[in-house]
């Protein structure tokens, strides 16, 4: 149902010098703003068999009654851990029938707020709000006691959910979200993607400027890193889009004052003592745009054998779905072609979608997407409690 539309009008005046010498009259911004969120309804059967996939592929359950599943981690062994952000909890999945179906739910691990999974050399490695724990995987698939790798991460905010990945050089990468939809974080490390090193120390600063770059995975053929940011709320139904970047380090790509391709959020103060423009010049772009707020969450480049060819080293996106806007978009996963010089090149729809009643209401928010060891992708839900399966049969 729609819950509001408004209408924000913003007048200002920088309080740095720089900026006052500059300006000679107030700016005024005009922006309308729509909050529309689908209705959720179950995920019954009839509903999964309706969503659209590309000739050859199927979409079934792999397991369900999960609760809030998030994000998840595939072991050597074809186990799966998926994460519970709001129980806080880490559950194992074993037992994978030959049809693809999980068997055994175990929960294994259980301390407030996990979130980002890893798993690097029999060890599961966990994300909270400020820690990072680490577990060794026993034999049976159950974890050891968890330990404390790191503590002092920045504190959470709008953007709480903390995912971590391992890089083609060994290092963990941490995604820090910020702590408001735009504003002048105090701490440098919000709105960040991290670095540490396995051990949890050398922590520095990889990229900086992302309001939430949940989702990050690096090129298989090139080891170029890649993440899928979310853009700015109440600028309009259109705008910001959501930005596919290439992570070089260093870089700084724009949040909170600067959006798409060196557009400028002017409904805040621009930095302090420079000009939007000055600031924008220093800038990294996107390489490629996506539709506004269809909120990126997991990204997983494919590297296995069981699709077509044509998917080899292509990256695949869930999208949580809309709530700013009049019209949803979202709530289905998303193909990103690269080229073979390892560029993104288009976004198109993958699977969806899981909206449904006319737009009006939805059996699905996607959240974590992985590979399984039989190449298969894995697909958590973590409003109706479900992980699905896309499989390609080829029928």
């Amino acid at each position: 149902m729609r819950i509001a539309s408004l209408v924000l009008a913003a007048v200002f005046l920088s309080a740095s010098s720089a900026v006052l010498a500059q300006a000679q009259e107030p700016q005024t911004l005009t922006v309308e703003g729509n909050v529309f969120r689908p209705a959720r309804v179950d995920a019954t059967d009839a509903r999964v068999a309706q969503l659209r996939t590309p000739p050859g592929f199927r979409v079934t359950k792999f397991a369900e009654n999960l609760g809030n599943p998030r994000m998840m981690a595939v072991a050597p062994n074809g186990n799966v851990y998926v994460s519970d952000r709001e129980k806080g909890s880490v559950t194992l999945l074993r037992d994978i029938a030959p049809g693809g179906r999980a068997g055994t739910a175990v929960e294994v691990a259980r301390v407030p707020d996990l979130h980002g999974l890893a798993i690097r050399d029999g060890r599961l490695y966990i994300a909270a709000i400020r820690e990072v724990y680490v577990a060794d995987i026993q034999a049976d698939g159950a974890l050891g006691p968890l330990a404390t790798l790191y503590r002092g991460l920045p504190d959470a905010g709008q953007h709480p959910n903390r995912t971590l990945r391992f890089g083609p050089d060994g290092r963990l990468y941490l995604s820090v979200g910020s702590t408001c939809n735009a504003c002048d974080e105090p701490n440098p490390e919000n709105a960040t993607l991290l670095q540490l090193s396995q051990d949890g120390s050398q922590r520095r600063i990889h990229a900086r400027g992302l309001r939430n770059t949940i989702g990050f995975d690096w090129h298989p053929a090139t080891n170029a890193l890649f993440g899928f940011d979310h853009g700015t709320d109440w600028l309009g139904d259109q705008q910001p889009h959501e930005e596919i970047n290439e992570l070089t380090e260093g870089a700084d790509y724009g949040w909170p004052y600067v959006y798409d391709k060196k557009q400028i959020n002017r409904a805040i103060e621009p930095p302090q003592g420079q000009t939007f423009e000055q600031y924008a010049a220093t800038t990294t772009d996107p390489l490629l745009l996506y539709t506004a707020h269809a909120a990126p969450l997991g990204l997983q480049f494919y590297t296995g054998t069981q699709f077509p060819q044509e998917y080899r080293n292509d990256a695949f996106v869930t999208m949580r779905g809309s709530w700013n806007r009049a019209q949803p978009v979202g709530y289905n996963i998303v193909r990103v072609r690269f080229d073979a010089q390892g560029r993104p090149v288009g976004a198109e729809d993958f699977v969806g979608t899981w909206l449904t009643n006319g737009n009006q209401a939805h059996f699905g928010r996607l959240a974590g997407i992985v590979q399984h060891t039989n190449g298969s992708l894995l697909v958590a839900d973590d409003t109706n409690g479900v992980i699905y399966r896309i499989a390609y049969t080829g029928q």
